[in-house]
C-alpha cells in the first residue's frame, strides 16, 4: 500500500498508457473487448483519482505526493512530480471525465480500438502535464496530450474534419513552439543546470526579459483556452470533433490553459503579469460581451455551447488575475464547475445528434414531450450553467464576482453581464428545442435516453448539486494554495520592483 501511495501519481500517469499497449493485444473487430478494457482502465484510474482525492490534506504543505528523481543527468532534466489542490482537482476531474468518455464513446462506428488508444493517451498526457514541476517533463507531456487530439479531431471528426484539424494543429504548434524557446530562455538565465519549475519562482528576471519570456507562455496558453483574438480555431474543432472529443476538448484541455497561467505564466513573471493585467482584462470583458452576443445568433446547439464556453472561461481569466482572494478561488472553483457543466451539456448534444443527425435548432420541437428523462438533465444542466442557486455555477460565479468587484466596480458590471447574456442565449435555444408544439415527424420517432447514458451522465448532475450544496468541502482543500498563489506572485512582484531600482 505505500509503494501505491509513494508513487500515485506516476501510477496514474502511466497506467492509461497500460491500457493502451493491452488495446494492441485485441483483434481489430473485437469491439466489445476493447470497449470494456478501455473503460475498465479509466474506472480504475478513476478510484485512483478518488484515493488521491480523500488522501490530499488541505493542513499538510501545499505541494503532495512528491516523487523526484533524476532523468537526463547532463541537462539537469528531472522527473520530478508533485500536485498542489489545484492540479489534485484537476487530475481528478481528468480521471473522471476519461472514463465517462470511455462509456459514451460506445457508439464509435469505425477505428474503434485506436479511437480508445488516443482516449487513453490524452489521459495520460493531461496528468502528466498537472502533475510535472519540471519544465521539460511539463512540456514532454503537453506535446503527448496534444498529438492523440488531432488524430481523433481529424478521424472521427465531421465532414470539416480536415480543416478543423488543420487549424487546431497550426494554433497549438505555434504556442508550444514559442514555449519551448522560452523553457530553454529560463534555463539559461537561471544558471543552476535545472528544469524545477518551484526553483525557478524564486528567480529575478529584470522586467524587459520577462515581458518577453511571458508573451511567449501567455500566446500558448491563451490558445489552449482560448482568449480573443486565439480563439478562432475554437468554435469549428468543436462542431467537427466527435462528442468524445468535444468533451475532452471542452472540459479537459481548455483547462490546460487555465492551468497554464495559474502554474508557470504569472508566477514565474509576476511583473510582466501585473502590467498585462489591464490588457488581459480588457480582452476577457470584450470576450463576455461579443461572444455572448454571437452565441444568441447561433442556429448550431453545438456551436452556441463552443462559444458559450468561450465567454465563461474570460470571467475565470479575469478573476484569476485580478488577484484577490475571492477571485482566485472563484476561478479554482470554476473551473472545476465548467469541466461539469460542459462535459454534460457536449455529452447530452451527442446523445441527441446520434438520434436525429442534426444540431439545428430549427430542426427540433417539443423534445420534453417525447424525451422527458433527456429534457430533465438538460434542464439542471442548463440552469447550472447560468448560475441558478443550488447548482455548482451559482457558487463559482458569485465567488468569482465578490473578487472581480473588490478589484474594480467597472469590471464586475461589465462581467456581470455573463450572467444576463448567458440565460437568454441557452435559456432561448432551450425553449425553441423542448417547448412548443411536438410537430415533426421525425422528433416522433426520438427515444428517451438509455440505461447506459444516464449512467454516465448521472455522476455530473449529482456534482452539480453536491458541488452547490456543499461548496465550502471542495473550497477548503484549495484555500491554503491559492493563498499561497497569490502571495507568491506579489511577494516576486516586489522582489523585481527593487532590483529595477
Amino acid at each position: 500500500m505505500e509503494i501505491i501511495t509513494n508513487n500515485l501519481l506516476s501510477i496514474m500517469i502511466f497506467l492509461p498508457l497500460v491500457g493502451a499497449i493491452t488495446l494492441l493485444g485485441f483483434q481489430r473487430d473485437n469491439d466489445g473487448g476493447v470497449q470494456l478494457t478501455g473503460s475498465f482502465f479509466g474506472f480504475l484510474n478513476f478510484l485512483l483519482g478518488l484515493c488521491l482525492f480523500f488522501a490530499y490534506s488541505s493542513e499538510g504543505s501545499v505541494f503532495q505526493f512528491i516523487e523526484k528523481y533524476q532523468w537526463i543527468k547532463s541537462l539537469g532534466i528531472q522527473y520530478y512530480l508533485g500536485v498542489d489542490a489545484v492540479s489534485m482537482y484537476l487530475i481528478v476531474a481528468t480521471t473522471l471525465v476519461t472514463f465517462i468518455c470511455l462509456v459514451a464513446a460506445w457508439n464509435i462506428k469505425k477505428y474503434i480500438r485506436e479511437f480508445y488508444l488516443c482516449v487513453l493517451f490524452v489521459e495520460s498526457g493531461v496528468i502528466g502535464s498537472l502533475a510535472a514541476l519540471d519544465l521539460v517533463l511539463f512540456y514532454i507531456f503537453w506535446e503527448v496530450m496534444l498529438v492523440p487530439m488531432y488524430f481523433i479531431v481529424g478521424i472521427w471528426g465531421d465532414y470539416k474534419r480536415i480543416y478543423s484539424t488543420l487549424k487546431f494543429y497550426i494554433y497549438t504548434m505555434a504556442g508550444s513552439v514559442l514555449m519551448l524557446v522560452a523553457i530553454f530562455t529560463l534555463y539559461w538565465l537561471q544558471g543552476k543546470g535545472n528544469f524545477e519549475i518551484l526553483e525557478m519562482y524564486k528567480m529575478n528576471i529584470p522586467v524587459a526579459k520577462q515581458t518577453w519570456l511571458y508573451l511567449a507562455f501567455f500566446v500558448a496558453f491563451a490558445i489552449k483556452v482560448p482568449i480573443i483574438p486565439f480563439h478562432t480555431w475554437q468554435p469549428d474543432t468543436y462542431v467537427n470533433a466527435p462528442t468524445v472529443g468535444t468533451v475532452l476538448l471542452g472540459a479537459v484541455l481548455s483547462k490546460m490553459g487555465l492551468y497554464g497561467f495559474y502554474r508557470f505564466a504569472m508566477p514565474l513573471f509576476p511583473e510582466a503579469s501585473l502590467s498585462f493585467t489591464p490588457l488581459i482584462a480588457t480582452l476577457t470583458l470584450i470576450a463576455v460581451v461579443y461572444i455572448s452576443l454571437i452565441a444568441i445568433v447561433q442556429k448550431d446547439m453545438k456551436r452556441l455551447i463552443a462559444y458559450s464556453s468561450i465567454a465563461h472561461l474570460a470571467v475565470i481569466v479575469l478573476g484569476m488575475y485580478l488577484l484577490t482572494v475571492q477571485g482566485v478561488q472563484g476561478a479554482i472553483f470554476q473551473m472545476l464547475n465548467h469541466t461539469v457543466i460542459t462535459a454534460a451539456l457536449f455529452l447530452l448534444l451527442g446523445i441527441l445528434f446520434e438520434r436525429s443527425s442534426s444540431r439545428m435548432i430549427k430542426d427540433y420541437s417539443g423534445l420534453a414531450k417525447q424525451m422527458p428523462l433527456y429534457a430533465t438533465f438538460f434542464m439542471i444542466v442548463m440552469l447550472a450553467s447560468v448560475g441558478l442557486p443550488g447548482t455548482n455555477g451559482f457558487i463559482g460565479e458569485f465567488l468569482l464576482f465578490i473578487g472581480i468587484f473588490k478589484a474594480k466596480i467597472f469590471y464586475a458590471a461589465i462581467a456581470a453581464t455573463s450572467t444576463v447574456l448567458g440565460a437568454i442565449y441557452i435559456l432561448w435555444m432551450y425553449q425553441r428545442a423542448f417547448f412548443g408544439p411536438l410537430d415533426k415527424e421525425s422528433n416522433k420517432k426520438l427515444k428517451d435516453m438509455n440505461v447506459r447514458e444516464f449512467g454516465y451522465l448521472i455522476p455530473l448532475i449529482l456534482l452539480i448539486f453536491i458541488m452547490g450544496i456543499f461548496p465550502q468541502y471542495f473550497i477548503k482543500k484549495f484555500n491554503n494554495t491559492s493563498i499561497n498563489f497569490i502571495n507568491t506572485i506579489k511577494c516576486n512582484h516586489s522582489v523585481s520592483m527593487v532590483i529595477d531600482k
